[in-house]
Order: structure tokens, then sequence, then C-alpha cells
């Protein structure tokens, strides 16, 4: 079984939309999450989708999953206080049905509306053959290392730096051996899950990612993210108008 399980737990801050989380943002006819589940959903190879969401907008999520007619959802569970909370949340609620530890969960955050079908289908390639699958895209641009954020007495070697992406593949077990560890440890704030393996001392494997794999954190993501919508139809739209001689 593959499973994909997207967390959504986050309130906006820092897209500085308080009043609607950055999830439910409307782009291109539909709120950002559902974009992101139809990806995975229409996707042949993934079996279910578990959604690790807001507590608040759980019955708001459902309504939209069921006016959007969202398919393969097998579960909407509350998110916690922080990202990593809401994926433990969302991956203890997979194992409920998801008993095979060589099953797989793919990770991914609720607001990466434009990842392609293609990102998908490596992730699962990469991750039965490696038990973990972190897509990355080389950092084009050059980087400081600051503790203050007004000096800085170091820099990195561009081509040795590389930003992840989602979705994450893991088999579920060793998923499941990683979040144990991490209470047991007293690990519970990392970025990510790729994070979480190497803090504990573990190495994940890395496939190439896509650099259009938008992550909705900031205002200027979104008129990023809306700009590549209307890029997309304006090509449908000069395609009919080729088409008809227009």
């Amino acid at each position: 079984m593959i499973t994909a399980m997207l967390f959504a737990g986050g309130s906006g801050v820092r897209m500085d939309s308080s009043d609607l989380p950055k999830q439910f943002l409307e782009v291109g006819g539909k709120p950002i999450i559902i974009h992101t589940m139809e990806h995975f959903s229409k996707h042949p190879m993934v079996d279910a989708l578990v959604v690790a969401c807001k507590e608040d907008w759980i019955d708001y999520l459902n309504g939209l999953i069921k006016q959007f007619n969202v398919q393969k959802v097998k579960k909407v569970v509350p998110g916690g206080p922080s990202g990593f909370a809401s994926i433990h949340n969302g991956v203890m609620a997979t194992a409920e049905f998801s008993l095979d530890g060589g099953d797989l969960i793919l990770i991914c955050d609720g607001v990466r509306p434009i990842l392609s079908d293609r990102l998908i289908t490596d992730c699962i390639e990469h991750t039965k053959k490696y038990g973990t699958a972190v897509p990355v895209v080389p950092s084009i641009d050059s980087l400081l290392y600051s503790t203050d954020g007004e000096t800085c007495c170091k820099s990195y070697a561009r081509d040795t730096m590389f930003i992840t992406q989602a979705p994450q593949g893991y088999t579920m077990e060793r998923i499941m051996w990683a979040h144990g560890e991490a209470y047991r440890r007293g690990i519970l704030n990392p970025v990510s899950s790729s994070e979480l393996f190497i803090e504990l001392g573990e190495t994940v494997h890395l496939f190439k990612g896509e650099r259009f794999n938008i992550k909705v954190t900031t205002p200027e993501d979104l008129i990023a993210l809306r700009s590549q919508f209307y890029y997309e139809n304006y090509k449908k739209f000069a395609k009919e108008e080729l088409k008809y001689g227009l």
C-alpha cells in the first residue's frame, strides 16, 4: 500500500493570512490544499490519503473534500502545535491501516499545489529501492552562515548545497522507527522528516526534484504560484486559439 500523508496544520503567519490559513487560499478556482490533494488522489500508484489538518478547520476541509470530490481520502486527523507534531499525528493515523512495514508513506506539505505526477512516481520508485527518498534541487545562490543575521565569517560551497522538497518517501518500517526514536531521544522539532533521520544519525537518499515545485509559505510564493497558474492557462488558451484559427 502507498499512502500520501499531507500535513496542513499551519495558521499562515508568514503569509499574513491569519483569518484564513494559507492552505485554504484559493488559486485557479480551488483552495491550495485541494490542488495538492488532487495530485495524489489522481495518481494511479497512490492508494490512500491521510491529512493532518488544523483542528478547528477539519469540518471546513471535509466540506471541501466533498465539494471537489477528492477521492482516496482515508482519514483527516487533527494537526499538532508544530509541523513535526502534525506529521507524527498523520504517521500514526496511517499506521492504523497500513500494517505492512514495507508499505510506503509519502509525506508532503499541503501547500505544494503544482508538484507533478512524474515527481510522485520518482519518489515512489526511489523509496521502493532505497527505503527513503528526498527530492532536492541544487542551490542556485551563494550561502552564508550567520548566527545573528548581521555578521558572517563562514560560507558554504554552492555545489554542495541542496534545497529539500516534498513529497518525501519512506517505508512504514523506517518512519515508525524514526518517530519512536524521536520521542525516546527528545528530538521533537525537526523541520522535516529528512532532518529527523539526519538528527538520528541516519543517511537519506536524495533524488532530483523540480524547480517549479513551489511550497507556498510567503506572499511572494503566492504571487509566483498565481503567475504559474496564469501561464499554464495562457498556454491552454493559446493552443485552443491555434486549433480554431483565432
